[in-house]
């Protein structure tokens, strides 16, 4: 088989997601989402190169493959590649975070950031982009020690406050902070400034009359999608070109 007539796996995703990927020359098959490891082990049988996980499947797959160091941290799996002794998975969405960021143009060498999430996995959403160059990273979760989790998965450089959401000091930093990453629950009121950035990950946080800067994460799945094929196919697309099919795979239409 070449790699275009190796099948692909889709776990979880819309019936459009298979028509979407074949246009891309993929031969994409939607699979059971259900019994993890049998579904593994007959895709291995049947000649699958790989698969793609849909999000409400992504924790349940972690246990059915090996995962590598961004999935384990993660604690989920979105991309699988079945070549090999054993399943490989990743989670390609990390990565793709750092990537949109990178192509938004903004400016994080030497700027102060701001994680606002309540589990330690909420927080090491935004853990790539501490590797762009942040001077300053604050880290609020529900829990001090819950957001200290964190920093063993972080890069030695920039200084490191991890706090509790409800500390009077998540206001201190927020004053001192340019770019605001909403991981999981809501944005604290009157946090958001006119200078402030905000990456708002959980697409529910309100920036109307703040006058902050919303990023626009239009080119996030897209991202997400090359990263995902290229570890589930080894083909290595450009995010113009899969930015359709990413937008099916997301249950947004064609």
């Amino acid at each position: 088989m070449s790699k275009s007539d190796t099948p692909l796996a889709l776990v979880g995703y819309p019936p459009a997601a298979a028509l979407a990927l074949r246009e891309l020359g993929l031969t994409a098959l939607s699979v059971p989402a259900a019994a993890p490891e049998e579904v593994v082990q007959a895709c291995r049988v049947l000649g699958f190169g790989g698969a793609l996980i849909a999000p409400a499947h992504q924790a349940a797959w972690l246990g059915a493959v090996s995962p590598d160091p961004e999935a384990r941290r993660a604690g989920r799996v979105d991309a699988v590649t079945f070549g090999g002794l054993t399943p490989q998975g990743t989670f390609a969405h990390a990565d793709a975070l750092s990537d949109a960021l990178s192509s938004s143009d903004y400016a994080a060498r030497g700027a102060a950031l701001l994680v606002l999430g309540q589990q330690a996995g909420d927080l090491l959403l935004a853990a790539p982009l501490t590797r762009l160059g942040f001077a300053q990273i604050a880290l609020a979760a529900h829990s001090a020690p819950e957001a200290e989790k964190v920093l063993r998965d972080l890069p030695v450089g920039p200084r490191y406050f991890p706090i509790s959401r409800r500390d009077g000091s998540v206001q201190a930093l927020a004053e001192r902070s340019d770019l605001v990453v909403l991981t999981s629950g809501e944005l604290p009121p009157r946090l958001l400034q006119p200078y402030h950035t905000l990456l708002d990950l959980t697409g529910q946080a309100r920036a109307e009359g703040t006058g902050a800067t919303v990023l626009d994460l239009e080119h996030l799945g897209a991202h997400h999608l090359t990263r995902q094929l290229s570890h589930a196919t080894g083909q290595r697309l450009h995010a113009p070109e899969v930015a359709g099919a990413a937008r099916v795979l997301r249950g947004e239409g064609s």
